[in-house]
C-alpha cells in the first residue's frame, strides 16, 4: 500500500510578487521623500532643490535619496560657526558670488531639509511597508 506525497510550492511566485511589491514600495516612498526633501529646501535660483534625485536599486531591493550638490551638504549640516557639529571654519570669511559681488559670512546655518524629511515621513513609511508586506503573509 504505497502512498504518493506530492508537495506543491509556489515559491518562485511568491519571491517573484515579493520583489515586484519590494521595488513598488521602494520607488514610491524614495518619490515621497524625495518630495518633501525638496520642499524643505531653500530656494534662491532652484538649482539645489532641483539636484536632488532618488534612485532605485532592484536587485539589492535599495532606495537612495541624494543629491550631487555641494549646497546640499551645507543646508543640510551648515558652515562655519553654524556647522551642525560645531566644526566649521570659525572667524567669517569673504566669498565671490556667481554675479561677481563679494560677501562676507560667517557660515551658513543649517536648515536639514532631509532629516526634516526623513523625520516626518518616517512613520507614514514603516506603516507602508507593514500594510503592504503584512497583505504578503
Amino acid at each position: 500500500m504505497g502512498m504518493d506525497i506530492h508537495i506543491e510550492t509556489h515559491q518562485e511566485e511568491v519571491t517573484e510578487e515579493f520583489q515586484q511589491t519590494a521595488v513598488a514600495w521602494l520607488h514610491e516612498a524614495c518619490g515621497e521623500l524625495l518630495s518633501a526633501v525638496r520642499n524643505n529646501q531653500r530656494v534662491r535660483t532652484g538649482k539645489t532643490r532641483q539636484s536632488w534625485r532618488y534612485v532605485v536599486d532592484e536587485a539589492k531591493l535599495e532606495g537612495v535619496v541624494a543629491s550631487d550638490s555641494e549646497n546640499a551638504v551645507w543646508e543640510e549640516f551648515g558652515t562655519g560657526e553654524y556647522a551642525l557639529n560645531g566644526n566649521g571654519r570659525k572667524g567669517g570669511w569673504w566669498y565671490v558670488d556667481e554675479k561677481g559681488q563679494r560677501h562676507f559670512t560667517r557660515g551658513k546655518r543649517p536648515i536639514r531639509p532631509l532629516f526634516k524629511a526623513y523625520m516626518a515621513l518616517k512613520g507614514k513609511i514603516i506603516a507602508s511597508a507593514q500594510e503592504k508586506f503584512g497583505r504578503m503573509s
